[in-house]
């Protein structure tokens, strides 16, 4: 078989400036005809600049291998560096390059100094990753207090109250993954600066969907991966450490790439890198690398105010066309400010395995969570299939 003729570009098309974002969209999303994409808090599709990339990284490696593997690196530290630009994190030194959220919250709780009867502050709507990490603590005598956020007080309210002298860290979710909830991150920050609490924040649900600001939030702690809301593959996430902690998590993983002279192999003494590599044990994801870089890349071309306005307005459109069908009962709250592109509703008189079942038959793709039938569009997402979807969804069962 004759190896594949190198496509000779890695990184993205430079951007059009006389393309607008419809145009952009037209060009970048070529779902099929016939499915209707809302499960991007589940796994998103590629844009085809990220196809592009990972055909162009095959082909070359078919033909050449790594003969140009520091062309490979640069785009490595391109990726470090649009990451930090989506977050507005101070530098590219402060991230990290983990396989996922899970172990970027493991690094964090297994890297931090406890000591018996510490606490930890989560709330009872958090993804497994962001409780089971936490409850593996419990052998060291931390306790985890779980926090209903389901109270005539809000939320952050009542986390803030369930925090004391001994909590150590409150670890939360942007927006949580089955209800949609959005939590008032930067709240929580300004009052865990101000009394020597972590705040450690699960960005899964937000990063690539919403502006995010890591500063402006004052997190010490921000994972996300990037194959939901950012549009890339699976296996690769981003982990944002504030500066000043960075050697303060003790390490457990140990390699070749963590360390400051990652380059000199021959040499006997070594340290830990000083910056977000030293997170990173082992050789990178160059396939994962190449394809987020494009995917991330498309978002900071839109421009994530852009990419944001556009996502509110389709998730406040399922909204409203939910509140206009008598059958249909939204979950997800539709208060400005506390939603992002999660939408979870339910059928009042079909149970949610029938939805979810016709749904799917009719290649919707969505999600059971959080006691109904999660939606979850992008900012490209055309406003038909979301009327579409919303109609197949009320008349399921339907003879």
């Amino acid at each position: 078989m004759k190896a594949p003729e190198f496509a000779g570009a890695f990184f993205p098309a430079q951007p059009s400036e006389t393309m607008d974002t419809d145009d952009l969209v037209k060009r970048e999303f070529c779902l099929r005809a016939d499915m209707i994409h809302l499960n991007h808090a589940a796994v998103a599709p590629w844009p085809q600049r990220t196809y592009q990339a990972v055909a162009d990284f095959a082909a070359e490696n078919a033909r050449q291998g790594s003969l140009d593997y520091p062309r490979w690196l640069a785009v490595e530290e391109d990726l470090r560096q649009k990451l930090a630009q989506l977050i507005n994190a101070p530098s590219e030194d402060d991230i990290a390059l983990l396989k996922n959220t899970s172990e970027a919250l493991s690094v964090v709780a297994h890297g931090l100094p406890w000591k018996a009867d510490d606490n930890v502050v989560v709330s009872n709507q958090e993804f497994p990753s962001n409780r089971i990490v936490w409850e593996s603590l419990r052998p060291r005598g931390v306790t985890v207090r779980e926090v209903d956020l389901t109270v005539e007080s809000s939320p952050e309210d009542a986390l803030l109250q369930a925090t004391d002298k001994r909590t150590r860290v409150l670890a939360i979710s942007s927006v949580q993954y089955a209800t949609g909830l959005r939590i008032d991150i930067a709240r929580l920050g300004a009052h865990c600066r101000r009394h020597g609490i972590l705040l450690c924040v699960d960005a899964i649900q937000s990063v690539g969907a919403l502006d995010v600001d890591v500063q402006a939030m004052q997190a010490d702690f921000l994972m996300a991966d990037g194959h939901k809301w950012m549009l890339g593959p699976e296996g690769l996430a981003l982990f944002y450490c504030r500066p000043q902690l960075r050697e303060q998590l003790e390490l457990h993983q140990y390699g070749w790439h963590m360390v400051q002279a990652h380059t000199d192999f021959d040499r006997k003494d070594w340290q830990p890198a000083t910056n977000g590599r030293r997170f990173e044990c082992g050789s990178p994801n160059m396939l994962g690398i190449h394809a987020l870089d494009a995917s991330v890349g498309l978002l900071l071309e839109v421009g994530m105010a852009e990419v944001e306005r556009r996502l509110l307005a389709n998730a406040a459109l399922l909204m409203r066309g939910i509140a206009a069908r008598p059958r249909l009962e939204l979950l997800t709250t539709s208060q400005p400010g506390r939603h992002g592109g999660i939408v979870t509703f339910r059928h009042k008189d079909i149970a949610n395995d029938v939805i979810y079942r016709h749904l799917m038959s009719q290649r919707v793709l969505c999600a059971k969570r959080g006691g109904g039938i999660r939606f979850s569009p992008h900012f490209y997402t055309p406003t038909e299939d979301l009327e579409r979807a919303l109609a197949l969804a009320e008349w399921a069962g339907a003879e």
